[in-house]
């Protein structure tokens, strides 16, 4: 099997583990902050890093999904 049966490039695969390691990463970062008891409320919720970077990265991770699909290989196709 050569490069050539591939849709996409080593670069483009690189691209999108990458990315799919920050969507990870940023849906991690906004988990928890749940109540001990279960019905108080915990302002921990509301915390910079689950409204704010949590999420920004999380879209990063899904606009390089996207570069590394639009990403032209390199490979000179014959």
């Amino acid at each position: 099997m050569s490069n050539k049966d591939f849709a996409f490039g080593r670069e483009n695969f690189i691209i999108i583990a990458v990315a799919i390691v920050l969507i990870v990463i940023g849906f991690m970062l906004m988990s928890g902050g749940a109540s001990a008891d279960g019905v108080s409320f915990n302002p921990e919720i509301f915390s910079t890093r689950r409204i704010v970077i949590a999420p920004i990265i999380t879209v990063i991770g899904f606009v390089l999904v996207i570069v590394g699909i639009v990403k032209k290989s390199k490979q000179i196709t014959e």
